[in-house]
């Protein structure tokens, strides 16, 4: 995570980089100045050091282009940032937090809370304009603006109680949902653009829908696909989700259903994924789907403590694999209820070749497939092929391409029939023992975190071109 840089190193490594020596004694002064203690006077040192230390960023070459010299300055100074940074969280996490949610009256996503801390500590963390900007950038140039977020999403959700009321938070349905609930109730279908959503019998079908990505999933999509599984959980004459892949351009599987190609690495190289797509899609989407809705009773409070039982709306949900379900399409696998897959099909979790960390793979996988397994498909880059035994702690049923559509039909028919007045029931009985929310929260301080350097680094964006062949891919 954070690199050790030892204060005797520190000034060298920025002179030989060529950096004016006042300018370099001056922020390794500020950097050195004993803390306050108040946040109001720690929020505006901080700030000044974290604005000296980009213009001192900003007079280095791209970083793409730094020689060794050099590259070694921008190392030093993001990561003594990062540290500063950190250190000022853990001391004023509580206070930052009470003053963004008014004392934990108000529930805050995490976007939201992005934006209202980088306008109570400006600086510290990057506002909206300072990410669009940074955006215009390939990923091999970006000096890590949004390593800040991690660090301080990292913080909240590590203590105990903010982190909680932060995973509930991402768990209310959203306002694009509760807007459109009406209409997908009146029409039984909606087009979302990057989800097609229909509702058939007791059933809600979120088919992925970005064609010339083979479904993959980005900034573009999430969205779309967060309303959708909010719109089936809302529905109150729906009992159950499906998921299932719409059928894609691309010449070699063209008019082929595809589940879904993972996250979109076309965007990540040419430096247009947020960081805050990782957090947003894990404690949103995926947690939903595993967890449901939470409410908030009528002072606005949220309705998930974590000292009772889980109130959640929830519906039990099916994943239809069709072609391939490959990195965080694979992640979906492993917070459904039942998986019907294609004969031929794989799933597979790419993350050594990509260098990010695969969502909660590492959480969940294991208690699937047995930690040697898991380290194997993670670490090692070992793929499954859904004809195979192996497959079968993911897979429920296999099927060739013809017989898919009448699976689907059986499986639902065969779960509606019993009315289903205990999956909800049954699901919070399991996570009981498989992930209670406190745990998903403690994973997910140390994914903020790391995911925030790996999403950054330069090794992700060498692995990319090995690997991936991305300078010739085209947005």
């Amino acid at each position: 995570m954070i690199d050790e840089i030892p204060a005797q190193e520190r000034s060298g490594r920025l002179l030989r980089a060529g950096l004016a020596g006042s300018e370099v004694q001056s922020f390794l002064g500020e950097l050195d100045a004993p803390a306050a203690a108040s946040l109001p006077v720690d929020a505006a040192r901080l700030g000044r050091l974290c604005r000296d230390g980009r213009a001192l960023l900003a007079r280095l070459p791209a970083r793409s282009k730094r020689n060794t010299g050099e590259k070694a300055a921008g190392h030093a100074l993001v990561h003594l940032l990062a540290d500063a940074v950190w250190r000022f969280f853990r001391t004023h996490r509580k206070p930052i937090y009470d003053t963004l949610t008014a004392a934990r009256t108000r529930a805050l996503r995490l976007e939201e809370l992005a934006r209202a801390g980088a306008a109570l500590l400006p600086g510290v963390l990057p506002s909206n304009a300072e990410l669009a900007e940074e955006s215009r950038n390939m990923q091999a140039d970006k000096d890590g603006l949004e390593i800040h977020q991690g660090l301080f999403f990292g913080q909240l959700l590590s203590d105990r109680e903010i982190g909680l009321h932060l995973c509930a938070a991402m768990l209310l349905p959203t306002t694009a949902a509760q807007a459109k609930l009406e209409e997908f109730r009146s029409r039984g279908e909606l087009d979302l653009g990057a989800v097609r959503l229909q509702a058939q019998g007791d059933a809600g079908y979120l088919y992925f829908h970005h064609p010339r990505y083979l479904n993959a999933e980005d900034d573009e999509t999430l969205a779309a696909q967060e309303t959708a599984c909010d719109l089936i959980l809302l529905h109150p004459g729906l009992r159950m989700g499906v998921l299932r892949g719409a059928p894609v351009d691309h010449p070699k599987y063209q008019g082929r259903r595809i589940f879904s190609a993972g996250i979109n690495l076309t965007r990540i190289y040419n430096g247009r994924q947020s960081y805050l797509f990782y957090l947003t899609r894990d404690m949103g989407l995926l947690n939903k789907m595993f967890r449901g809705l939470v409410a908030t009773d009528q002072a606005g409070r949220l309705q998930l403590r974590p000292e009772e039982p889980e109130q959640t709306l929830e519906k039990p949900w099916v994943a239809v694999v069709d072609g391939f379900a490959i990195g965080g399409g694979c992640q979906l696998l492993l917070v459904v209820d039942y998986v019907i897959a294609e004969s031929g099909a794989y799933f597979s979790l790419p993350a050594r070749k990509e260098g990010i960390i695969p969502g909660c793979a590492n959480l969940r996988l294991p208690r699937f497939m047995g930690e040697r397994m898991a380290r194997e498909a993670i670490m090692f880059d070992k793929s499954f092929r859904v004809d195979d035994a192996d497959a079968r702690a993911l897979v429920n049923e296999v099927h060739p391409r013809a017989d898919m559509d009448r699976a689907v039909g059986a499986c639902i028919a065969n779960a509606l029939g019993s009315g289903m007045v205990s999956a909800g029931g049954n699901r919070k009985a399991i996570r009981i023992q498989t992930e209670p929310l406190d745990t998903f929260r403690a994973y997910m301080a140390t994914y903020a975190c790391e995911q925030a350097f790996c999403h950054l680094s330069e090794q992700l964006v060498h692995n990319l071109e090995r690997h991936w062949n991305a300078k010739e891919r085209k947005l």
